[in-house]
């Protein structure tokens, strides 16, 4: 599945190519993807003007000049692809199209069908189903050393799922909150409420590995593609995620990899050692 930042990336892209534009014709292939169409969601759609393209987690929005927001979800393979009108014959699993006024048109393509798009009105945006119960972004102030030590503090799970947790802080998914536990020694399964105290690293870790794989356009797994239908190329920058058993690049041990909550964990067992091994070591060295 896209995590934030290739979804960041494929908004940044929609953004330059439809901000200010018109929708001169908005076409569904089909009546649903995980979830119905609006009935109106082509009328009300066609002939307007996109103010701007934006996120909320893993959430692209299309703000409409008349204040209807497009909201869209990628899904687990989903696509959104910008090319000259035309210029290709739809594929398969084509499932929208909008047409723009300077000759281009907008595809969203979804193999899966687990994305979706629905409408929303701007004033009640933050309100709606899908996004009421979000935590704050990982990229703003409000994502703070004191937040996330406070909310660690309540929590006794492994810290690893509890970053994954959209109610604590969006966008943190199984790659990048493995990403970011290396760069801060942690062992995945470590109880969340012990970390508090390295909470300020936690919090500049995740934001250094989110901005990383943004710049370089996010990671290709799977079917995922920029809105141009180029790919992304963080993957080749993991330092453990999908490297079981290779060597760790600071230490050489081998990577290993368990299971937390039906997902792939990677990590270094000597650069990330759990609080109770590291105890251990002092009491046989002391």
């Amino acid at each position: 599945m896209p995590e934030l930042p290739e979804v960041e990336t494929v908004v940044r892209g929609l953004d330059s190519s439809m901000r200010g534009r018109r929708i001169i014709r908005a076409e569904v292939f089909r009546p649903n993807l995980r979830v119905p169409f609006p009935p109106d969601f082509c009328e009300r759609i066609a002939g307007q003007a996109v103010n701007k393209v934006a996120r909320r987690a893993k959430y692209f929005m299309v703000y409409l000049e008349d204040g209807t927001v497009v909201i869209g979800h990628l899904g687990m393979s989903g696509r959104m692809i910008v090319r000259p009108q035309d210029a290709y014959p739809l594929a398969r699993h084509d499932h929208v199209r909008w047409q723009m006024d300077d000759g281009k048109e907008v595809v969203f393509n979804d193999a899966r069908r687990f994305g979706l798009m629905l409408l929303a009105d701007a004033d009640t945006l933050e309100q709606h189903d899908l996004l009421v119960h979000l935590g704050p972004e990982p990229l703003s102030n409000h994502f703070s050393e004191d937040y996330l030590a406070t909310e660690l503090l309540k929590k006794k799970s492994a810290i690893k799922p509890v970053l994954m947790d959209q109610r604590l802080v969006v966008g943190v998914g199984n790659i990048y909150a493995s990403e970011a536990l290396f760069r801060c020694g942690i062992h995945p399964g470590q109880p969340a409420h012990l970390c508090a105290e390295q909470a300020g690293t936690l919090v500049a870790a995740i934001r250094a590995v989110l901005e990383a794989a943004i710049a370089s356009g996010g990671s290709t797994l799977r079917d995922y593609a920029r809105e141009s239908g180029e790919m992304g190329y963080f993957q080749h920058q993991f330092q453990v995620y999908g490297r079981e058993g290779k060597p760790c690049y600071a230490c050489a041990t081998p990577v290993a990899r368990i299971t937390q909550t039906g997902r792939s964990t990677f990590f270094c067992p000597s650069c990330q050692a759990s609080i109770t091994r590291r105890s251990r070591k002092r009491a046989a060295c002391g």
